[in-house]
């Protein structure tokens, strides 16, 4: 059956909204547990292992705009339309939160006041730890009406576009690293998810039919090999710095890995949300809807989070790391639930926001709804 949405987005903006605090919460462990421990390794996987989130947001990308404009003309109309709303969801919100990022970074003493270095730090997307990755997502906006136009007329790209991803991103890695083009945050280092989200996009009723195919499990197989392969390469590559393997080794294997288990976790949301309850699936949008706000707010409310729950080299560490996450993922909702309920204009804040903000547990007559 043909659908007209895609209802499982919601689900995957949970999972990525929720992994990339999980990430920074978990980050800790690096200046708190003694190098040798048996709890910094674990904690060491754990935090690679989740970073899976990061292509899927990038997937996510691809994904939900390959799906509404492929079949599109590409007008100057349709790209007036489309670039206004980037300006308004995407660059607003990125320039509001580089503007206020600087300015406490700056109240807590990190940085001086220097108009330049800051202008120069937004441009570049490095006024916070987490805002050049939406200085990437802002690229792939950019320049994704010129790859919808090459998906629309190339038919030998169309169909091959998660492989020319996957080409372009390791190609792009190897020239940079060997003639060193640009240490700029540039779209080309994230290709691969990003064309893979566009596939899916193109095809997604055909990907549909898949979904319960034995290939999720050689997927399944792929991603768990490929991930701990990952974490393995990083700790002795980066922690213990004893491998003489080539930077581009990491990145075909980590490559491998947030392709593979971007998809895998594209189809099993997919297989999620078509058993998931009208109800609780309810609940799940009006959480994930934030996911973009939960991008940009959460670092200061972890710092602030931080000050009341302390990092402790014992075994307490668990429980205040536990406490650290879930403190974070209810005052970030609270926070943009609250401003989008009660502050005209939210949206200029914390990017795209349904008009109505409805609390987690949804009304009775809430159903399943598109993008």
């Amino acid at each position: 059956m043909t659908k007209n949405r895609i209802d499982s987005i919601f689900l995957l903006r949970l999972f990525a909204m929720l992994m990339v605090v999980l990430v920074h919460v978990t980050g800790q462990f690096q200046s708190t547990l003694p190098f040798d421990s048996g709890a910094f390794q674990k904690y060491h996987f754990i935090n690679r292992i989740v970073r899976i989130e990061a292509g899927i947001f990038i997937m996510i990308t691809g994904m939900v705009f390959f799906f509404n404009y492929m079949k599109k003309n590409l007008t100057w109309d349709v790209l007036k339309d489309y670039y206004k709303k980037r300006v308004t969801f995407i660059l607003v919100p990125y320039l509001i939160w580089a503007v206020f990022y600087e300015v406490y970074m700056y109240q807590i003493g990190f940085r001086e006041v220097n108009i330049m270095e800051s202008v120069d730090r937004i441009l570049h997307g490095e006024s916070y730890y987490q805002l050049h990755f939406i200085f990437l997502i802002v690229q792939f906006y950019l320049v994704l009406p010129l790859f919808v136009y090459m998906a629309q007329k190339l038919n030998f790209f169309r169909k091959y576009m998660w492989a020319f991803g996957f080409g372009f991103e390791l190609l792009y890695f190897y020239l940079n690293t060997t003639y060193e083009i640009t240490t700029f945050h540039v779209f080309l280092n994230s290709i691969g998810t990003f064309l893979l989200g566009a596939w899916i996009g193109t095809y997604y009723n055909e990907m549909r039919q898949k979904i319960r195919s034995y290939s999720s499990v050689l997927l399944f197989i792929a991603a768990t090999v490929a991930g701990l392969a990952t974490v393995y390469l990083h700790y002795d590559m980066y922690m213990l710095n004893e491998s003489t393997l080539p930077g581009i080794t990491y990145k075909f294997v980590n490559l491998i890995y947030m392709v593979t288990g971007s998809y895998l976790i594209f189809r099993l949301a997919e297989l999620a949300s078509e058993k998931m309850p009208n109800r609780l699936f309810g609940a799940v949008k009006n959480v994930a809807v934030y996911s973009f706000g939960f991008y940009l707010l959460h670092p200061v409310v972890l710092r602030e989070v931080a000050k009341f729950i302390p990092a402790d080299p014992s075994y307490m560490f668990h429980l205040q790391m536990g406490l650290r996450y879930v403190s974070t993922v209810i005052f970030c909702y609270l926070i943009i639930w609250t401003v989008h309920k009660f502050v005209p204009g939210a949206s200029a804040i914390f990017g795209k926001l349904p008009k109505k903000a409805s609390f987690v547990v949804p009304k009775q007559s809430e159903q399943k709804v598109t993008m």
